[in-house]
């Protein structure tokens, strides 16, 4: 029998993993919910079968085998611990928690009740981040001892929640820098991370109480690695995003961009000097594969994961770029 998911919050994203998770055959939409009874009227096309509800509560009491949570970040932890402790492995949106405290939280629940636990990390699973980790996994880049990262968006967020620092943990550094500094420890396997310095902005302007960035530059050790990272909203750079993201080694190195200035379309290349080949090239149907692998990995064992410790390893990164 498959996995019986429920997904609360159908908005575009909640909808978009939902769609990739049923795409998989290995799970059943069972109930959704959301406030906006057109995100929920949405998410009934796509599964016509699933059962609408009114709350998390409502969901958790038909004995489902897992949660998707695409809600304001001021409630992923609260609720991702609540659906663990009912039993239920869970799927997240990021940030998991506001704080590394929030995060460490739910991965102890996880823990606790042997659930799965994963995050919507989505920049990891793209080919061209896909390849640049799969060589510096295998040496061929020899010692990495620079990553430089970039996620500058010409947008700021629509909803007013993501302004309020109480509500969001931050600005674009938790929106947008989560993925940075992810794809870096990640790729890098999670090495221990020491001398953390950031410099936040709000309108060119260090921050005042009650504000949160809108541009931020930060740096840290990673193992041998030097990072460097920066991340805005509302930008001017001439195009709707900036996404980068480059490795540097004793033996060459390697670089994701976006093209063009798209959020979706993303390139790899391998330094050798002066000289560059092409790895990965658009298109590529990235950005559901992490709430697919989720819910292929759930109709396998739902029991808990011990990769999940990582959520705990880049959320203190944020904390100490926040000086928390």
């Amino acid at each position: 029998m498959r996995p019986r998911i429920g997904f609360l919050g159908t908005g575009w994203i909640g909808r978009h993993r939902m769609e990739a998770m049923l795409a998989t055959g290995a799970v059943e939409a069972a109930a959704f919910c959301d406030p906006s009874p057109e995100c929920a009227a949405e998410a009934g096309k796509l599964a016509p079968d699933a059962a609408p509800a009114d709350s998390l509560e409502g969901m958790l009491a038909l004995g489902l085998d897992g949660i998707v949570i695409a809600t304001p970040s001021a409630l992923h932890a609260e609720q991702s611990v609540q659906a663990l402790e009912a039993g239920a492995a869970v799927f997240c949106q990021k940030p998991l928690g506001r704080t590394a405290a929030e995060a460490r939280a739910v991965v102890e629940a996880a823990r606790q009740a042997d659930r799965l636990l994963s995050v919507d990390l989505s920049y990891r699973h793209t080919e061209a981040m896909r390849r640049i980790a799969g060589l510096i996994r295998e040496g061929a880049l020899g010692e990495v001892f620079a990553v430089d990262l970039v996620f500058h968006n010409a947008y700021g967020p629509d909803k007013p929640w993501f302004y309020d620092p109480v509500q969001s943990g931050g600005g674009c550094v938790i929106d947008l820098g989560v993925h940075l500094v992810d794809l870096a420890l990640w790729a890098l396997d999670f090495p221990e991370v020491e001398a953390v310095d950031a410099r936040l902005l709000s309108g060119a302007r260090p921050l005042a109480a009650g504000q949160v960035e809108d541009y931020a530059v930060a740096q840290f050790r990673a193992g041998a690695a030097e990072i460097r990272l920066a991340c805005s909203w509302r930008l001017q750079a001439g195009r709707d995003a900036v996404i980068e993201a480059s490795f540097y080694g004793t033996q060459g190195g390697a670089a994701l961009r976006n093209v063009n200035g798209s959020f979706y379309d993303f390139t790899a290349e391998r330094f050798s000097g002066t000289a560059s080949e092409r790895l990965a090239d658009p298109p590529d149907a990235w950005g559901g594969r992490a709430a697919a692998a989720w819910a292929t990995q759930l109709a396998v064992s739902p029991a808990f994961d011990p990769a999940a410790e990582q959520f705990i390893r880049s959320a203190e990164v944020l904390d100490h770029i926040y000086g928390r």
